[in-house]
């Protein structure tokens, strides 16, 4: 692609492309997490997207500076879709949590998008809105703004970390992720005691755990260090609203 992108007002077609529709960036968008889903990485060039459009690849020029551009306002709605229909408790680590989970299952549902994505900063609408809603939280419960920073930090890499993770083992092939999942039961389940006391002693957990995501226990310890954090923090330290 190249730097051809047209302004906001002059973008829309006069004309439907083939498949009856108008080109919008929400519906390049729509599409190329679609053809990702189906086809992987490799989908998404300029050649596929067009196809699948029924538009000429170079419309897309009109929306996007390059496929990075692209890949970047995947990226926003895909952070855009976790905070769909989200509302605060008033209760911060119950929406903390909240926060955490729907980012995860948002990544889940596109997997091989979140293997492209789940790594980017967007600086886009919907990343900012989730900035500002989570250091809000924060801010409002209480926590001193450098405290504030270093939890929203690790709340947002954990979250991400976790998603493109999980991501990861859901775009596997499945004879590739069935084989993962028997190397419990088929190895470590069958350690001796004498060599290997620990995992002997644990593997039906084992075996049972690591089927599902290991992020929603992960989450709540780093929420109990969160809170104990909170309880500790010392009166006077800046409130929300005051410099640190």
């Amino acid at each position: 692609m190249t730097d051809r992108v047209v302004p906001e007002p002059q973008r829309r077609r006069r004309r439907p492309t083939k498949q009856g529709v108008v080109l919008s960036a929400e519906l390049i968008v729509d599409t190329a997490l679609r053809l990702i889903g189906q086809h992987g990485a490799d989908a998404l060039t300029v050649r596929r997207l067009g196809a699948a459009l029924g538009a000429d690849p170079s419309a897309v020029y009109r929306y996007f500076h390059s496929t990075d551009d692209l890949l970047i306002a995947i990226a926003d709605e895909l952070i855009g879709r976790a905070q769909h229909g989200w509302q605060s408790t008033g209760d911060w680590r119950a929406d903390l949590r909240a926060i955490g989970l729907r980012i995860h299952s948002a990544y889940q549902a596109h997997p091989q998008a979140a293997l492209l994505a789940a790594h980017r900063t967007t600086g886009r609408t919907h990343e900012t809105a989730a900035v500002e809603t989570i250091l809000g939280i924060l801010r409002t419960a209480g926590f001193p703004d450098p405290e504030a920073v270093r939890i929203y930090h690790a709340f947002v890499d954990q979250s991400l970390g976790f998603a493109a993770l999980d991501a990861a083992a859901l775009a596997l092939p499945a004879p590739a992720a069935a084989a993962d999942l028997g190397v419990w039961q088929a190895s470590y389940a069958r350690l001796d005691a004498t060599t290997h006391p620990h995992i002997a002693a644990t593997a039906g957990l084992l075996t049972r755990d690591m089927r599902r995501s290991g992020y929603p226990y992960a989450l709540d310890l780093l929420l109990d260090a969160a809170e104990a954090r909170l309880r500790t923090a010392e009166p006077g330290q800046a409130e929300p609203g005051q410099d640190s």
